[in-house]
Parts: C-alpha cells; structure tokens; sequence
C-alpha cells in the first residue's frame, strides 16, 4: 500500500473538497452554472473533449490569463493540467518539456525531446523555437500519450499544441491587457481585427515583457543587476475567405529576448542536505562572470484548405528561422575565493548563429455522413542548425576555446487513420504512420579543443507505428474509452566538447496503454475525466551532463517502465462559486542493470557504486519526473447592480524530483507549493475588468535544478510578485 504524506493527504483533501479540472474553461457559459462544451482537435478534427479517445487537458481564457498577468514565460505551464512540467536551465529562451514524466533533459541547440510543441499547425522541433511565448491565444491542448500516428516529429511522451485567435469577417475588435507587479515587471499585450473587404482580414497581435534586475552582484558592486528581461513578440495573420470552397490563413511572426541568462549560484547547497545553505541571499550573488542571453526568431506559415464535397483538402507549410541566439553564464557561479570551494573556473556561452526550418503537410479528410470516416496525408520536414560552445577565463573575460558543429536533418513521412461507428454508441480508430529520418552532424570548427574521434556521423532510422483506440458512449454524458499506441523518437546525435567524442543515441520507441472515463455531471454543473495508463520505453535516449568535468554525452537506456493515474474536475457549487482540482501520480523507473554513470564531484551519492567509482541508475526515477502534479483553485463571483466582483484562488504541487540520472541527496529538488490569488472587478459584461494579484504568494524558494561537475551549484525558482491588471476589449 502506497504511504502518502501529511503533504500528499492534504492536498488530496483539498482536492475532493474543491473538484475542477485545473481551471481549464472560463468563457461565456451556455447557461449560468453551466460548462460550456470543449473542442479539441487532438485527432485534427474539432470534437467535443468527451468524445475523443485521448487523455488530453484544454487551457485557455481566464485560466491563460491568470497564470501569464506577472510576465511569467512558457515555463509557467508546468504543474498546471496533470503529468506536465515544464523546466529550464538557461531560463526563458530554452524550455524543456515532460509528461508523465518522460522528457529529455539535455540542454544543447541540438536536441531533441520526446514532447512535441505544435504552435498553429507548425511544429516547432528545435528547443529554442519550444519557448516562443503565449499572448493572444485561442487555448493551449495537453496530449497525453504518443501521438505519432496524426502529428509529426518526435510525439512518443506527447503532444502541446497551442492556437492562436483567428482573423474573422466579422467586424473589427480586439482586446488589451496591461499589468504590472513586483520588480517593475510589465505585460502588455493586445490584438486588433480589422475586416479588409468582402473577403480578406487581418488580425494583429503584440507582446511587451520587462522585468528590472533585482540581484545584487556583491563582487562587482553593481546593485538590481541581474534577473531582469525585456522580451517582445508580434504576429500578423491575414484570412483569405471568399465564401466558396477555399479558404487560406497566412502568420506572420517574431520574437526577440534578451537579458539575464539562468543565474547558478555557487555552493548554495548545504553537504549532505537538499536545503539551501544557512545565510542564504535570493537578491545576492558573488560572480565575476558574465550573464546574459539574446534571442532573435522570426516564422511565417501558411495554411489553405480546400472543400471539395466529399472530402477536404489541407495543406500547411511552415517555416521557422534562428537569426541569432547566446547565452552566457558563470557555470561554476561564483569566483576562484568563494562563495564556498570552487575547484576551477568555468564561464561558457552557446548558441545558434544559424537556424532555418521547412515543413510541408498535405493532408485529405473524408466527410462521409455514414459509419466510415478517415484522413491520409503526407509529410516533409527539413532543419538547418549551426550551433556553438565557447569558454571564457572569468577573471579577464577573454575567450580561451570554441567549438561550432553543424546538423541537417530532414524527415517525410505518410500517414492515415480510419474511424468506424459501429453504432451511435461505438466508435473504434485506427492510425498508421510510416516515418524516415536522416541526421548528418559535423564539426565545423575548433579551436582549443581536442576532439577525439570523427569531426562527423551520420545516422538513418525507418519506423512504421500505430495506435488504435476504440470509445463507447454509456449515455448522453457519459463516454469511456480505451487506447493502444506506439511512438517514435529518431536518433540524437550530441557535439563533441574538450575531450570527449561527438555521441550518439539510437530511436527510442514507446509502447503505450491506457482507458479513461469521461462525463457531463448534474445537467452539465460538473466535468470529470480519469485515465490510467501504462508504457515501456526501449533504447530510451538519456543525457548524461556533468560529473567530474563539464561533458555532455549520450546514452540509451534499454528499457523505461511507466505508469499512472490522472484525474481532472470542474464544477459549479453554485452558480457564482466554480471549483477545480486535477491530479496525476506519474510512476517511472529505469531498468538496465548494465547502466552507470560518473557522480558528482562534491555531493552525497546515494545510488551503488561501482568499481570504477560510476554511479549505477538501475531502478532510478527519471529525472525531473515528480510522482505526484495537483491543482486546486477555486473563484467566487459576488454579482453586484452594475458589474460582478469576484475573487479567485489557484494552487500547485509537485513532488520531490531529481536533477539527475544518479540520484543523491544534494541534487534532490525537494517537493514544492506555489499559489496565486487575485481579486478583481469587471463591468459592461465583462468587456472591462480592473483586478489585482499575486504569484507565489506565500513565496515558496525551492532549488529547482543543479550543476554538478564543479561544486554544489543550483538555481531556483521565481519569486513571490504582487501586481494590479487593468483589460478592456471592444
């Protein structure tokens, strides 16, 4: 029998007195006390949630809102619908994604994750095109699962798929938002549509973040040095509509960062303990380092679609550039007297100095009245990267070593899927997709580098999976389904660094099951879904970073065992008191005796070692997967003669993880609570609305992630913020 927590038990309690589904849906009900019915397009088509054969969560409205109003990046996601985090070691620019704690750790331009991020249609495959941020959005979707068979490139853990708002015909409007808290932090953001003609319009939508540094750098003297950002993001999107079978959306967009990179702090560890060490300062450092990061992207696409009777006809081309990207950080955060030991002086930056992206979708879809439907398509995705490392002395600031590698890869793949109703109640789906995937990776130049092994590999992988899926309709609200899926992710290829050889990491491959319930509660009052699944993962890839020396290399682990449970609730208690609460238990564990890997250099090793002095990971949790993910919030809306003031409370929790393939009691995050609350006015119907808010309000510090080759390095995460917002649409 699992033992839970004091923790655990009283989140669990909250959860059954406050049931919701992590807030997911705040637009204009259908009636009061009613939820209104959520569309999914997890099998490209759009579905009531219910109806589809997918664990899948819908973020969107209010929900969006509330977690992005104190200038919070992608990463804010992570812990906000079951199975989901969200991290980063080189802070806004580079975010890594997990779910049901199967992800990839690696920070390097070059790697590939198990968890697709689709943005518009397009996906967005290289890491530093994953953190391009959230405003003006139609809502974000959580898949669960592989998703191989509908979307392309790398989906075995999952898919996040984020949809901007569309232009319309319909007349102008649009909306702003401006809100400013804690540290001088800003969020601007507002989107205008303008109907051009008959048939075309155009709708425009912007972004402005800042934060002022706040970290006081006590080795150069420098006050609110550090942790500040200035971020901006724009797209435009013209819709072709001329009102008989086609129809075609152009986006155009770009994003610009720059700022503080992620600050390491030296010896912030306490031996032989996961607590910070005592006297610990948040808004202080002792650096002689540089920090900062600069990010340039821009992307456009194209989607057209067709009607031709009975079928239609889709085609979506994409594509996504890296102008430029560095970032630079004191890796060893600190100097060569303090703070604590620091054996030797590490300063690095990397980045992209070239990055371009194509992908081609053609897709066909049947519109059959009868039993049988289906899709077929094919795809073509193509990337160009140019990545480097450098290393600096930190005292003279002076670039000692440099090291650039190039990759191309390119991918097509065909795919199909059938759906057959066997009657009103009973629906099975099929799904094939054949995929071919080719990396060439070189190095281009070094200099100060001792390469051992070839400057350049090649690799090329052929995988056909499937899923099949069938879902029966108990009743009008009531729906349970079952899935069976597999997925694919091609092989990693990692650059070279002083040393040591460029890696290489064969396809990982999933096999994936899982069934779940979903139901309309009390005449649509309430919402609950659960899901329980079980996957094995052979040759999984890892990243094996630190140790004694900052290498990075790959590995493959023969096998991966995951399982769990996740549940999602909302619902109406009356109709101005609307509570949630979503779960998930995510249980994974390493299986290949044969692994080990190199320790840290100062921290308390807790695996067995081996004689060579390697840490053996067989059995271990995989990094950054947390057992336990639950949300709560809970808004209450007091209707007054000329507006509604209402109050909302929101709440997150996350189990203890580990940073690191190895497990030890430094490199241990321990679990971690943040809430937020925000208390606010709006009028004419909601058109205006005044409120003010708080994030992470009980300002919870916790050690988010670790550096383990040099000292006890860690960083941590965001800081409590108070703020006021102020919208209006029109």
């Amino acid at each position: 029998m699992m033992k839970l927590s004091k923790m655990h038990k009283r989140l669990l309690a909250v959860g059954a007195l406050m049931p919701m589904a992590a807030m997911a849906q705040e637009a204009a009900q259908p009636a009061k006390g009613q939820l209104e019915t959520v569309t999914v397009t997890a099998q490209r088509r759009a579905e009531n949630i219910r109806d589809v054969p997918v664990s899948v969560s819908m973020l969107k409205d209010e929900k969006l809102d509330v977690i992005v109003s104190s200038g919070q990046d992608i990463r804010v996601l992570a812990g906000k619908t079951p199975s989901l985090n969200v991290e980063s070691s080189n802070g806004r620019t580079f975010p890594r994604f997990y779910i049901r704690g199967y992800g990839n750790t690696d920070f390097s331009v070059f790697a590939s994750q198990p968890v697709s991020l689709i943005y518009d249609d397009v996906v967005q495959e290289n890491p530093i095109l994953k953190g391009f941020p959230m405003f003006d959005m139609a809502g974000v979707e959580v898949l669960r699962g592989p998703q191989g068979t509908l979307f392309g490139r790398n989906t075995p853990a999952g898919v996040v798929k984020f949809e901007s708002a569309k232009p319309h015909l319909k007349g102008i409007d649009g909306y702003y938002n401006v809100s400013y808290a804690t540290h001088a932090t800003t969020n601007v953001e507002g989107a205008v549509n303008v109907p051009l003609s008959k048939e075309w319009a155009m709708r425009v939508s912007t972004l402005r973040q800042h934060r002022d540094g706040y970290v006081d750098n006590t080795f150069t003297g420098k006050k609110d040095e550090l942790e500040g950002y200035n971020e901006h993001a724009e797209r435009v999107q013209f819709l072709y509509q001329p009102g008989g079978s086609f129809n075609a959306l152009f986006n155009l967009h770009q994003r610009s960062t720059g700022g503080s990179a992620r600050l390491f702090r030296a010896n912030m560890i306490k031996k032989g303990t996961n607590e910070v060490v005592d006297g610990f300062n948040p808004n202080e450092i002792h650096t002689n380092g540089q920090n900062f990061q600069n990010l340039n992207t821009k992307g456009a696409n194209v989607r057209l679609s067709w009607d031709l009777g009975p079928v239609k006809l889709f085609s979506i081309t994409g594509y996504e550039t890296v102008g430029n990207y560095v970032s630079r950080g004191d890796i060893d955060g600190g100097t060569p007297t303090g703070t604590g030991f620091i054996p030797f002086q590490v300063e690095t930056a990397g980045g992209i100095s070239d990055m371009k992206q194509y992908s081609q979708e053609f897709r066909v879809e049947s519109k059959n009245a009868g039993p049988l439907n289906w899709q077929t398509g094919v795809y073509y995705f193509n990337e160009d990267a140019s990545g480097f490392t450098n290393n600096f002395n930190s005292d003279t600031g002076v670039q000692f070593s440099h090291l650039s590698s190039r990759q191309k890869n390119t991918a097509w793949a065909a795919f199909g899927s059938l759906n057959y109703a066997f009657s009103d109640a009973f629906t099975v789906r099929g799904g094939l997709r054949y995929t071919k995937d080719k990396k060439d990776f070189n190095t281009i130049k070094r200099e100060n580098v001792v390469q051992i092994g070839p400057d350049s590999f090649g690799e090329s992988k052929n995988k056909a999976n499937w899923d099949l899926s069938a879902n029966y309709t108990v009743n009008k609200d009531v729906s349970v389904y079952a899935r069976v899926a597999t997925g694919f992710r091609a092989p990693s290829i990692a650059a070279a660094s002083a040393n040591a050889p460029i890696t290489v990491a064969d396809a990982e491959t999933i096999t994936s099951i899982e069934a779940g319930v979903k139901a309309d509660l009390f005449n649509r009052r309430a919402r609950v879904s659960m899901s329980v699944y079980d996957y094995d993962v052979k040759n999984q890839q890892l990243t094996v970073v630190g140790g004694n020396s900052n290498v990075t290399r790959l590995i493959n682990a023969a096998k991966t065992k995951g399982r769990g449970v996740e549940m999602d609730f909302e619902g109406f208690i009356t109709n101005d008191f609307k509570v949630s609460t979503s779960a998930s238990y995510n249980y994974t564990q390493l299986r290949d005796p044969s692994l080990s890997v190199q320790p840290c250099r100062q921290c308390t090793v807790t695996d067995p070692l081996n004689a060579a002095g390697r840490a053996i990971i067989d059995g271990n949790a995989l990094p950054q997967a947390p057992k336990w993910i639950i949300n709560a919030s809970a808004r209450y809306n007091f209707p007054l003669a000329e507006g509604n003031l209402f109050i909302l409370t929101d709440w997150s929790y996350r189990s203890k993880i580990n940073f690191f393939l190895y497990e030890s009691k430094e490199f241990t995050g321990k679990a971690m609570t943040e809430g937020g609350l925000r208390v606010g006015y709006n009028w004419q119907g909601g058109k205006y609305e005044v409120a003010a808010f708080g994030r992470n309000i009980t300002n919870t510090q916790r050690i988010t992630g670790g550096i383990d080759f040099n000292n006890l390095t860690g960083f941590i995460n965001e800081p409590r913020q108070w703020g006021v917002q102020f919208k209006g649409s029109f």
